[in-house]
């Protein structure tokens, strides 16, 4: 049995792995200077692509296609926008997407999106819009030829009756032309891996990519999990038990945390990962430097003024 460093061992002294980013839209000057510095700290990395959140309701449309906007005008970055079905018809949507595309952005994260009234509370389709996220995909395929990504779920949405019924969802959603899932994101990775299991035995063939939350800040990242139905384990806890004024230590032990579970997908099979950047790169640089990443040639030009 080879060795976890054997294992990861390729020419270059790591096995290769691919990697993409979230970042949401910032709402203040002060939040678009910490995204953009984020941006340029882990462009060189060439991550596949990185996505940009799409807020409730639509409330960040703009921000959103400003900041995908701007990464196609002013980095070699691949951009993907989020997109929701909530509070618009399919006219409003369907505008968003051919601005998408006359923007030169190829690739859409399509999502039903929240309840209008939170997390918890019944969610109502636009009478005029799309009902379901693959009513949206079928939409945004015929529009363009956008490469579309979906979200799974390793221990079902919050609101799927069962895991089963929660699969067949995401089936639908390829058969409307999905091309990969990205995942909510998870602690443990038997838990992920069982998901891959279930997913290609119902004859779900697409790309799975696990997604990685790096605990930024435990308390925040558990009440997170609650919502939305991911499962905080009690090794988790104990790893940040009274670090809870010392955000020094809480780092190193985040990216360590981090790094360990990605590390074991690694040597057991997975080269893709998403990672949840929260607008911070230093945690999620220091983990990609861990997996043997390097920064590539520069990534993002500055704008030069008129």
């Amino acid at each position: 049995m080879p060795t976890a460093s054997q294992h990861r061992a390729s020419r270059d002294g790591y096995r290769p792995i691919r990697v993409s980013i979230e970042f949401f839209p910032p709402k203040t000057d002060e939040m678009e200077q910490i995204l953009w510095k984020s941006i340029e700290r882990l462009a060189p990395l060439q991550p596949k692509f990185v996505s940009v959140t799409y807020g409730a309701g639509g409330s960040t449309r703009e921000r959103t296609h400003n900041t995908v906007a701007r990464m196609v005008r002013e980095t070699t970055l691949k951009p993907a926008a989020h997109l929701t079905c909530v509070d618009a018809t399919r006219e409003e949507i369907d505008a968003v997407v051919q601005s998408y595309w006359d923007a030169g952005v190829r690739h859409i994260v399509a999502l039903r999106g929240d309840p209008q009234d939170g997390i918890g509370t019944a969610y109502r389709p636009h009478p005029g819009g799309y009902a379901t996220t693959a009513d949206l995909v079928a939409g945004i395929k015929r529009i363009g030829d956008f490469k579309v990504s979906v979200s799974a779920y390793p221990e079902k949405h919050p609101e799927a009756s069962s895991l089963d019924a929660d699969i067949d969802a995401l089936k639908a959603k390829v058969d409307a032309g999905a091309d990969q899932a990205i995942t909510q994101f998870f602690f443990e990775n038997d838990i992920y891996l069982r998901y891959v299991d279930k997913v290609r035995a119902a004859g779900i063939d697409i790309p799975i990519i696990p997604g990685i939350l790096p605990v930024q800040n435990f308390k925040q990242s558990a009440n997170f999990a609650r919502r939305t139905g991911a499962s905080v384990p009690y090794w988790l806890a104990a790893r940040f038990e009274g670090l809870e004024n010392d955000p020094d230590t809480r780092r190193l032990v985040a990216a360590a945390v981090a790094a360990e579970q990605v590390l074991d997908l690694v040597d057991r099979g997975i080269e893709d990962f998403h990672f949840y950047s929260m607008n911070r790169s230093d945690l999620v640089y220091a983990i990609c430097h861990l997996l043997g990443l390097r920064s590539q040639a520069p990534k993002v030009e500055t704008a030069k003024a008129a």
